[in-house]
């Protein structure tokens, strides 16, 4: 068998749902690829919906429970368990184009990599505000170019868990995945490097991903990714930059501005014209990344809507993932062994 896709869940039934159909629409021979989904503990009838659907389908399904022990912990236990040459982690909330393995396989057989992945992008079905999360993830100005693009600003490409391939020879040399909640993908891509594999990125091999469903979850999805890159960093130095630390730095200088402002007023009045002028500056620099998102996102998606939308998301990201990065940091500063952001009611 070429390919076990392997997707880790917990109580993603209706998710889960939507990946499937789009499983058995995959343009792809059934006898070269099995479906593995790892439950990390569900109890909202995920057991019984998998049961239904093996007696139905063309192709091979493994279903594998344990109780709660992480998304890491078990994408492991899939990867002992697939019976792939390649083991291809997907998220619980993509859904896959019909040529999405075939894409992989064509290029596989041209260049040959020991691990891969492919881009994200939104089903023109999504959302309006799953379009805008899309926009601010996607776009320069949302990541810096550090996500995975034929744009990118980085040299390495790290795949990602939504979308991310490893050979099985890579998992007998490196292992699995590590224990860390959030980034544990990343840090999996770092080992793979550093043990001489060929890493790449496949352009074409995209996923539609619906990500969070709402501004709050969004919210601490990305204040939880900011407090992960501080963990990678303290990992490895190459994967905490300058560039990643550019949100830090703009909640930084807010919150300096925000609390000085009133001691200024009271204390001497040039001084507060002075600091006036630093609100205006930072002003425009909030109304011209608005600008920017508004006019991008008006450019790919012509919706007004979305456009509105995109300056919010734009807006949560940048400063999510500040905060983020900041709790990291005092966290690892006060001797935290790792740094930890929203654990509990994460998907609420």
């Amino acid at each position: 068998m070429k390919y076990s896709i392997i997707v880790a869940t917990y109580n993603r039934l209706d998710e889960l749902k939507e990946l499937f159909a789009s499983v058995e629409k995959l343009d792809f021979p059934t006898t070269d690829f099995e479906f593995v989904i790892s439950d990390d503990g569900s109890n909202d009838g995920t057991a019984d919906y998998i049961s239904s659907l093996k007696a139905v389908v063309s192709f091979q399904i493994q279903y594998l429970f344990q109780q709660n022990k992480g998304p890491g912990a078990a994408r492991n236990v899939a990867m002992e368990k697939a019976e792939g040459d390649y083991f291809i982690f997907i998220d619980s909330d993509v859904m896959l184009p019909p040529e999405w393995l075939g894409t992989i396989d064509e290029f596989l057989s041209e260049t040959p990599l020991d691990a891969f992945g492919g881009p994200d992008t939104c089903h023109e079905s999504f959302s309006p505000l799953l379009k805008a999360i899309n926009y601010s993830m996607t776009s320069f100005i949302g990541t810096g170019g550090t996500r995975g693009s034929k744009k990118s600003v980085q040299k390495k490409f790290y795949p990602r868990s939504f979308n991310m391939g490893v050979s099985r020879k890579v998992w007998e040399v490196v292992g699995g995945m590590g224990a860390l909640r959030h980034g544990q993908d990343m840090e999996y891509s770092a080992r793979i490097y550093k043990n001489g594999f060929k890493v790449g990125l496949i352009p074409d091999a995209f996923v539609y991903h619906k990500r969070r469903t709402s501004l709050k979850r969004f919210y601490k999805q990305i204040f939880n990714w900011g407090v992960a890159r501080i963990n990678l960093g303290r990992m490895d130095k190459a994967m905490l930059k300058p560039i990643h630390l550019i949100p830090a730095v703009i909640v930084a200088a807010f919150l300096v501005l925000i609390a000085t402002t009133p001691l200024f007023y009271f204390a001497i009045s040039q001084l507060f014209i002075f600091v006036l002028y630093l609100w205006i500056a930072a002003g425009a620099f909030l109304f011209l990344l608005a600008g920017i998102a508004f006019l991008q996102s008006i450019r790919q998606y012509k919706k007004l809507k979305i456009g509105f939308l995109s300056i919010v998301t734009l807006y949560i990201q940048i400063f999510a993932y500040g905060f983020g990065l900041w709790k990291g940091i005092l966290q690892v500063l006060t001797g935290k062994k790792e740094a930890k952001g929203f654990t509990r009611n994460y998907y609420k």
